[in-house]
């Protein structure tokens, strides 16, 4: 597994997400159709861990707490890892609410601390960037991020970060071959001008770009990907996907280990969901493949000709 550095910290170069853990409000049953606990869930943590897969990232809105508590009873069974979770700005926030969600994700991911942790949303960046800083002196968070800022926002809350002698070390984003908008608005570029991860998540949309579902096999109804990709725009996607098949067969993998290959490919940490020891192994293949510039290039166009391009509710 290739390692990158967070600051002056070594982490894997593909983080695991684990939104799609436990059955709660924003969690995997309403967004992925997926009814996962720990028994389901530990031997997938453990075959990552095992192959240096030690970057796994959560929220405390996933599932309500559900994911973060599964993660946390994962690694009670484990050597120490490189944990990153969130919070999650709302409009009825109490001044010291950062604080106090950041005691709770601690006590069910049973830590003292969290090595990354992230303002998730943008609302109110003076409010809450400061509360981080709090919480970075404080010795309870070792690394501060910021997840869906727009430029102008990141640039903001760096600012205020700076003033405090902190850095900004992480940007998390919805970043994949059909949604560049990071890209396009210059934060990638900032970013690595700035020493400033970039965290890529939803790189496979969800499944969308894995191959597995079509126009004839599409996402389990009623589900948030079922809402943003339905039988119409999986259609469209037709055309990308045989591309990337065409990919596969030369790299000898499958389609979506070539999204994860073009993801690291832009110089971004792609944050990949995974339910079964499969999609783990899957992963790590990923790593091994360098696309060409003429393939990431050709990939590009065939995205841009699907004409598809979902921006997410919360963006």
């Amino acid at each position: 597994m290739r390692t990158v550095q967070l600051g002056n910290d070594t982490i894997p170069a593909i983080a695991i997400g684990t939104w799609s853990w436990g059955v709660g409000i924003n969690g995997g049953k309403g967004v992925f159709g997926n009814t996962y606990g720990f028994e389901d869930l530990f031997p997938v943590f453990e075959a990552g861990i095992k192959n240096g897969l030690t970057l796994w990232d959560t929220a405390a809105v996933y599932g309500m707490g559900a994911s973060e508590a599964i993660l946390g009873e994962c690694i009670q069974k484990t050597n120490p890892i490189t944990l990153s979770t969130k919070f999650t700005p709302m409009g009825f926030q109490t001044k010291k609410a950062m604080e106090k969600y950041c005691n709770k994700s601690i006590e069910r991911l049973h830590q003292s601390s969290v090595d990354l942790y992230w303002v998730h949303s943008p609302a109110n960046v003076k409010k809450w960037t400061n509360q981080a800083v709090a919480l970075y002196q404080s010795g309870k968070i070792k690394h501060i991020g910021v997840s869906n800022h727009n430029l102008d926002q990141i640039k903001e809350a760096s600012k205020i970060l700076e003033a405090k002698g902190i850095h900004l070390d992480a940007v998390q984003n919805h970043y994949s071959i059909l949604y560049r908008c990071s890209e396009q608005e210059g934060i990638i570029d900032w970013c690595e001008k700035n020493n400033t991860r970039f965290f890529a998540y939803m790189v496979l949309e969800q499944g969308a770009l894995t191959g597995r579902f079509t126009e004839t096999n599409p996402f389990p109804a009623k589900t948030r990907r079922a809402k943003a990709f339905p039988p119409k725009r999986l259609k469209e996607l037709e055309p990308l996907l045989i591309y990337m098949g065409e990919l596969a067969k030369k790299y000898q993998a499958d389609i979506s280990q070539i999204a994860i290959a073009w993801a690291i490919a832009k110089k971004t940490i792609p944050l990949v969901g995974a339910t079964k020891v499969s999609q783990i192994e899957s992963i790590l293949k990923a790593d091994g493949i360098t696309l060409t510039v003429e393939e990431i290039e050709e990939m590009e166009n065939q995205a841009l000709k699907t004409g598809v391009s979902v921006k997410a509710s919360w963006e």
